[in-house]
């Protein structure tokens, strides 16, 4: 059963520009991920500096395991240094499911 990652980040203007790029990087290193199935990034118009990241995944267990990997973390880990604040993350499956 596929699943839906809803990923926020809060990220300042000034910062912005660091971090943009180490997110493209980190969808690229998940879109090789065994289970990956697509990703779209959003900005929030309401809030500004709000990012929302949705990808789908074949299996709570591969979206699991790329969430425990060395790359992801390292590359998450700057991301969050960058700007002062953790990522969050939803796990969700479609209604009825």
């Amino acid at each position: 059963m596929a699943i839906k990652i809803l990923i926020t980040r809060s990220i300042k203007q000034e910062v912005a520009p660091v971090v943009r790029p180490l997110i493209v990087e980190l969808r690229s290193h998940a879109m090789r991920q065994p289970g990956y199935i697509s990703g779209e990034t959003l900005k929030c118009i309401d809030r500004p500096g709000e990012y929302l990241v949705i990808s789908t995944w074949e299996s709570v267990n591969d979206w699991n395991k790329w969430l425990a990997s060395q790359e992801r973390i390292i590359l998450e880990d700057k991301i969050d240094s960058v700007t002062g604040k953790s990522t969050e993350y939803g796990t969700y499956v479609q209604l009825g499911n």
